[in-house]
């Protein structure tokens, strides 16, 4: 069965097509002005989507790796007939007045502070998921965007996605009745990384400014592509790769606009024997007090196993007292009733053009607000931060959603921000 970025990356042709037709009609005067900042994977599928629309300009890529670089310049150029400029330091598209819009695609350590930089330059955001390596970055995000008065989109696609609006719709209307509780799991076949040992980096990468303002640690040959996401310093595991995307996808059925008060994790590595720091089997339970009433989410991990679970590979379910729906939310979803009658399925894969559109539209102000903002970002990357210092501590955790700490216990509060290095890309206040 197909991982969900495999799914995303066969459905770029069609998606392009989808493109072009939903910007046919823009006018060519309202071009946003465009810079990609880190287009390597999924960087790319944005640079072919960006690329075809007919209300969007591509005037920057910018990447560490000179190679990443050439490679992408050529994407926009078949695409557009027309070469972006290409630079290696972000701070140049920041000082760019030209520039509306920035997408950043970079790895998970840099996405809040890209995007502070970014907003602090007056530039709208569209941000990868998880909006930040750490519950603090998230904040730091959410406090800047309002202040800026920008829009802040994140890559949270299915936002975007028609299929689950009517879904949602359905779990709104009542129609499993009053939700006491969701789930959302990450199930699939993961690589080994292997062991590796401190190398120089390639001549084409600038190690340094890749590291940022994290900890400027020895390069090793299975860092990159991609696989800095298993290493604390760079990332916070599955979790907050794929797993992220199912919990938001769950919060928004919940109609969750606050953090959990207390978390419980067991996790760690029960299949994997190489470099990866983050565990590859894992359970959170996180419960919410919401004006005395109580709901609970659930999170289960197991990327060493490609079988589905309620018919999905990757999904989340909600239980509610009439009935439930269960979702795989790049596949489709069934509501069942009582005596788990089906009484609706549908169809669909994720809209990641749409979701561009939306992003797009705010800019323009023909849409009020983005369908994944910086808030919902941050709720969602602080469920899988929050289950992952439980795992660390290997305690249940009172968490105040209103402070943002752990009352009382220090050991844990102070797992809520990271240690940074000197560097420009420093968050303030951090």
């Amino acid at each position: 069965m197909p991982t969900r970025r495999r799914f995303l990356q066969s459905s770029v042709v069609t998606s392009a097509a989808l493109a072009t037709a939903a910007s046919a009609r823009a006018d060519a005067g309202q071009k946003v002005i465009v810079g990609v900042i880190g287009p390597g994977g999924m960087g790319t599928n944005h640079l072919s989507l960006l690329g075809v629309r007919k209300d969007v300009e591509i005037a920057y890529v910018c990447d560490v790796d000179t190679r990443r670089l050439e490679a992408a310049v050529k994407v926009v150029e078949k695409a557009t007939g027309k070469a972006p400029r290409a630079v290696k330091d972000m701070r140049t598209v920041y000082e760019d007045k030209t520039v509306d819009a920035v997408f950043i695609t970079t790895p998970d350590h840099w996405h809040t502070p890209a995007a502070l930089l970014a907003l602090k330059a007056g530039k709208h955001v569209y941000v990868e998921k998880p909006v930040s390596h750490n519950i603090r970055e998230g904040r730091l995000l959410v406090e800047a965007q309002r202040k800026s008065g920008k829009v802040v989109q994140v890559g949270t696609q299915s936002r975007s996605t028609a299929f689950l609006h009517e879904a949602i719709a359905r779990l709104k209307a009542g129609e499993i009745g009053d939700i006491l509780a969701a789930k959302a799991w990450n199930s699939q076949l993961r690589g080994n990384i292997g062991k590796a040992k401190a190398t120089k980096p390639p001549k084409s990468l600038d190690f340094d400014t890749w590291c940022g303002p994290a900890p400027l640690v020895e390069y090793r040959p299975n860092l990159l592509p991609g696989r800095w996401r298993w290493f604390k310093a760079f990332g916070a595991g599955d979790i907050a790769n794929d797993g992220v995307h199912d919990i938001d996808v769950a919060l928004w059925g919940l109609g969750i606009d606050t953090h959990p008060t207390r978390v419980a994790c067991l996790a760690g590595k029960y299949f994997f024997d190489d470099d990866q720091e983050w565990p590859d089997t894992q359970y959170a339970v996180f419960e919410y007090d919401l004006a005395g009433k109580k709901k609970q989410l659930t999170f289960e991990q197991r990327i060493w196993s490609p079988y589905v679970q309620e018919d999905y590979e990757n999904g989340c379910a909600w239980y509610g007292t009439k009935g439930m729906l269960v979702c795989g939310h790049s596949v489709g979803w069934k509501l069942y009733g009582p005596r788990n009658k089906l009484i609706a399925e549908k169809r669909g894969q994720v809209d990641l053009p749409g979701h561009h559109s939306n992003f797009f539209a705010c800019i323009r102000g023909e849409a009020k607000q983005p369908n994944a903002s910086a808030l919902a970002g941050h709720l969602s990357a602080t469920i899988c931060h929050l289950a992952n210092i439980s795992q660390q501590l290997g305690r249940t955790l009172t968490f105040d959603p209103n402070s943002e700490t752990f009352p009382n216990d220090r050991e844990a509060t102070a797992l809520v921000k990271r240690q940074y290095r000197e560097h420009w890309g420093t968050p303030r206040d951090a």
